[in-house]
């Protein structure tokens, strides 16, 4: 009867339940309850998941793997609170600034997931997905669709913006995403150069004004200073794969 009413997650545990029942002494109640809160987590599990999918992430990436010791400039109280996801509940947006390196994907990636396991929907691309998705869509005369992905999101991230010069039009799409999230949706980007530069970016200086003009608004700004951790274990683990050297290394 679970099989077919599609209760695997109380199938699993009732026998353990139905145990737990009679050695406790648990009242109907009690028992069902329990039963209904196995069904229940699983459920939520299963939606996690697939949400977690359809973001796209690069990487799924945790908060709690994220070494917050190694940049001082990184202020963890703040990550965490932006993890709580109140910008996403006020429709506020974030912009996060710094050299490549720095943990802007990582952190974003991390807010990202606890956004999902907040209830909500997020969708992640790189600013090179995010523009090949729309010459893609529009040879195939298929922009309104490509654009709904883009806005139905709770929190949209655009990751990655000013690794190169974006081809021509990209001020085009990306003006059309913020303009029609702005103050509905909540969206969050990294770049690694500064906003005096966007305009040579995107090729195209009204555009790049624009964007700025209306993301700028509500958002909040976190600035990432000091060295890249890429760099730097990839540093530390040549070093540890060097061969000894000295009397150690001839016995």
């Amino acid at each position: 009867m679970l099989k077919k009413l599609r209760l695997s997650g109380l199938g699993e545990s009732l026998e353990i339940r139905l145990h737990e029942a009679s050695s406790r002494g648990l009242t109907h109640r009690e028992f069902l309850e329990l039963a209904l809160q196995d069904e229940l987590l699983v459920r939520d599990g299963r939606q996690i998941s697939r949400r977690i999918a359809m973001a796209c992430f690069r990487d799924t990436k945790r908060l709690e793997d994220f070494d917050f010791g190694f940049n001082s400039s990184i202020k963890k109280n703040r990550i965490f609170d932006l993890a709580t996801c109140h910008f996403i509940r006020d429709k506020r947006d974030v912009l996060w600034l710094g050299p490549p390196g720095t943990g802007k994907s990582h952190l974003c990636q991390s807010i990202g997931v606890a956004a999902i396991r907040s209830g909500f929907t997020v969708y992640y691309r790189s600013i090179f997905d995010t523009v090949r998705d729309f010459l893609h869509d529009e040879a195939m005369e298929g922009h309104e669709k490509i654009l709904q992905r883009y806005l139905k999101p709770d929190l949209l991230i655009v990751d990655d913006m000013g690794m190169k010069q974006l081809p021509k039009r990209s001020g085009e799409y990306l003006f059309e995403i913020i303009m029609r999230r702005h103050e509905l949706r909540s969206t969050m980007m990294t770049s690694n150069r500064p906003l005096d530069d966007w305009g040579q970016l995107i090729g195209d200086v009204p555009s790049a004004t624009a964007i700025l003009d209306r993301f700028l608004h509500r958002a909040e700004v976190v600035q990432i200073t000091g060295k890249s951790y890429r760099l730097e274990k990839s540093k530390k683990s040549s070093n540890d794969t060097k061969a000894p050297t000295g009397s150690k290394a001839e016995e």
